[in-house]
């Protein structure tokens, strides 16, 4: 097998165009990773977000009826009706500015205790939902489940918060006599006095259209009634402050929001959202794998390599020698597989490496909100990329083996793999729905290795590849593409031995 492998990197390092073919992916690779596309501006699309307990970046925008609480104490409040304003769409375009009735699933609304008004602050919610039923929120990434169904006049939601401490308790009832406990939550370092009451928010609403190039964003709005409200415990005398919490100097962004009181009732109306910071539609930011936007290109010239490394044997006749040396053909496969999987692996590894290193430290250094991960994170989308780049280079070869002509198993690699890849990520034209399917069950699955964000169920926003969320965990997608290439290279064995050369 030493002599097989020794023979076929010979072949491949003698044919200069072959070389150049591996040195342009990676060179493409890298300047389109460093180029002038990764350049930015810092706008409301990609300033750094708010940063939340434990460095979680997270968005904090809400209407917040509220007044201090001294020590420990208990905020109870019955919720008798929750409405919103969706923006109006015809088909996936926004009508203007006009507004249509309806509520997010996730628009919120509820009672609150928190370290401060300042955005990012711990907290804990006890909160009704437009779609999730009645949930208890804390630091933004905790969501613990309570009564499910909508709230209506005929059917309320009786909630309550207690602290002790640095302990805060929730309890939700359906009639206001009968309580369950939801959950308990620890808010470390929570200052003796704390900020509580009654708040609204309402995220924003995205037509997903094929992903997050071709979605319209606009904010909504929700409006929660609350009354009963029974305060216990070290809480200030005096009357309610109302605070549009969200942006420094002025009301957070979104519609108009404010509170009312009238015969002990609270309407209390709000935009925003309490939530982790995703990348996307609705989201702020990108994610390490913007620097690799060059490695599509870079995979082409790959695929090319690669198919051609056997088919310009059958085109030159060499193949027949070639056999004649090596009668075992399995064997002549497994060495050209080898040779072009390690080369290509290198190739993506070094290439991956200084697009990654030094791709995030230009977009920050534009202004660019580049999601932080840590170096295991990062080491594995490096070596994960290069490991998609070999897969595919050995899939490419299997192709040729079956095909045999360059331009057919050229054309064969590029519909398999880089197509898929195209229309889902690079330039998606497929609805979401499709594209989840292509990327669970084509080539192009591989490319989750480069997803670094999770999806967090508690926030809407359109979770497309394009915004580096897939379908798969990332070694599963990487399990598609192998399974692929496996399955490829088992049929291209089968018929090597089968057909004359």
């Amino acid at each position: 097998m030493t002599a097989v492998l020794h023979a076929e990197w010979t072949k491949f390092r003698t044919v200069r165009g072959w070389v150049i073919g591996l040195l342009l992916a990676a060179g493409v690779t890298m300047a389109l990773g460093l180029g002038p596309s990764q350049s930015g501006s810092c706008n409301v699309s990609s300033c750094a977000p708010t940063v939340g307990p434990g460095g979680v970046a997270v968005t904090d925008s809400f209407y917040f009826v509220r007044r201090p609480l001294a020590g420990n104490g208990t905020i109870t409040a019955r919720v008798a009706s929750l409405t919103g304003r969706l923006p109006a769409f015809t088909g996936h375009v926004r009508t203007n500015q006009a507004t249509r009735a309806g509520l997010m699933p996730w628009s919120k609304a509820g009672i609150i205790i928190k370290a401060s008004t300042r955005p990012g602050s711990a907290y804990a919610a006890m909160m009704v939902t437009g779609g999730h039923g009645v949930r208890l929120q804390d630091d933004y990434t905790g969501d613990i489940a309570g009564l499910a169904g909508g709230v209506s006049a005929a059917s309320p939601r009786w909630l309550r918060l207690t602290r002790h401490g640095d302990t805060i308790t929730g309890y939700d009832s359906a009639n206001g006599t009968t309580w369950d406990r939801v959950g308990t939550v620890r808010l470390p370092a929570l200052p003796a006095t704390v900020q509580g009451g009654l708040f609204a928010t309402s995220p924003q609403y995205a037509s997903p259209m094929y992903g997050t190039s071709g979605a319209d964003t606009a904010p909504t709005q929700d409006t929660a009634v609350l009354d009963r409200v029974r305060l216990a415990g070290g809480w200030a005398p005096g009357g309610w402050t109302g605070d549009d919490i969200g942006a420094p100097g002025g009301p957070a962004p979104g519609p108009a929001s404010g509170f009312r009181q009238a015969a002990g009732a609270f309407t209390v109306t709000g935009s925003g959202d309490i939530a982790p910071v995703v990348t996307g539609a609705t989201g702020v930011g990108t994610t390490i794998a913007q620097t690799l936007i060059g490695t599509f290109a870079g995979l082409i010239a790959i695929v090319v390599v690669a198919a051609m490394f056997m088919t310009a044997e059958y085109r030159r006749g060499l193949i027949r020698t070639t056999l004649v040396a090596t009668p075992q053909r399995g064997r002549v496969l497994a060495g050209k597989a080898a040779v072009i999987g390690a080369l290509t692996f290198v190739t993506g590894l070094a290439s991956s490496a200084v697009v990654v290193v030094f791709g995030q430290r230009m977009l920050r250094a534009s202004g660019v909100y580049v999601f932080p991960v840590t170096a295991v994170t990062e080491v594995r989308v490096i070596a994960g990329t290069a490991a998609v780049l070999a897969l595919a280079a050995v899939l490419a070869l299997a192709l040729g083996t079956m095909l045999r002509r360059s331009a057919t198993a050229v054309t064969a690699a590029i519909v398999v793999i880089v197509l898929p890849y195209m229309f889902c990520v690079a330039a998606p034209v497929l609805p979401l729905g499709a594209q989840n399917w292509l990327l669970r069950l084509t080539p192009a699955a591989a490319f989750a290795v480069q997803a670094t964000l999770p999806q967090y169920h508690q926030v809407s926003d359109i979770y497309a590849a394009q915004a580096g969320y897939f379908p798969l965990a990332p070694w599963a997608g990487l399990a598609v593409l192998a399974a692929w290439t496996a399955a490829a290279l088992a049929l291209a064995a089968w018929l090597l031995r089968r057909r004359d050369a």
